[in-house]
């Protein structure tokens, strides 16, 4: 109950007093920084809070239900479901619709194929931003600038962040291809590919992933599956601009 209480108190804040950092959410509260970071990334979890470029905390979402400039998943994940499964159907690979918010990225639409050996659902799960093709597209989109301050690791950090020289490699290669590629990087035994979904404003906020097990996979239908990604992602930011029109 009492972990309860300090998430409430901390959305309070956010809602009626704006931003605030890991440091200054633990003084409020009277906890460690430790609980204090878990706390609020419980509530970026659960689109109650938004972490900013400034490693800064902020009102998410769903406390600011009405500012659809900052985020709209409910319409996102309905004009993506029809060409995920669309998707599913051309390759019988596992398809994702895969959210940035911060250093994580968050699954919000998950379509299985009718394999029997497949790549089970996603949806819900909350994985580090470079660990996955979704997060690298999203990443990709950053200047180097944005990059640093977002995985700069301030005098409140508490785990440790990938390694910048390299992700900065592995970032211009994304932004010269539209792709990313994952063997077995966040999970062992899996392999996906993602591309992003750009609004009407030609920002990219989302991507699509195809995932199957490593060893269904061959390099040979890489150019198959980027075709029928790019098919996709074309699908849901056409259906995001006719929703906005």
């Amino acid at each position: 109950m009492t972990s309860v209480d300090h998430a409430l108190q901390l959305a309070v804040i956010l809602q009626v007093e704006g931003p605030l950092t890991v440091s200054e959410a633990a003084r409020r509260l009277g906890v460690a920084r430790s609980s204090a970071h878990r706390l609020l990334s419980t509530l970026v979890y659960r689109d109650f809070a938004v972490q900013h470029q400034d490693r800064s905390y902020g009102a998410g979402p769903v406390l600011n239900i009405a500012d659809k400039a900052q985020s709209n998943v409910g319409a996102l994940r309905t004009a993506a479901l029809e060409p995920l499964r669309a998707l599913v159907d051309t390759l019988d690979e596992t398809a994702n619709l895969i959210i940035r918010t911060g250093r994580t990225v968050r699954f919000i639409a998950s379509v299985e194929c009718s394999r029997a050996l497949r790549v089970g659902s996603r949806e819900g799960m909350v994985f580090p931003a470079h660990e996955v093709t979704g997060g690298l597209v999203m990443l990709a989109e950053l200047t180097d600038e944005e990059l640093a301050a977002l995985y700069d690791p301030g005098p409140d950090a508490t785990e440790e962040g990938p390694d910048l020289d390299r992700l900065r490699g592995e970032l211009h290669a994304v932004r010269s291809s539209g792709v990313a590629l994952n063997l077995e990087r966040s999970e062992r035994g899996v392999v996906a590919i993602g591309r992003g979904v750009r609004d009407p404003d030609a920002r990219t906020v989302a991507a699509v992933s195809v995932a199957m097990p490593s060893l269904r996979y061959l390099p040979r239908r890489l150019t198959e599956i980027v075709a029928a990604l790019t098919a996709t992602t074309g699908a849901i930011s056409a259906a995001l601009a006719a929703e906005a029109a």
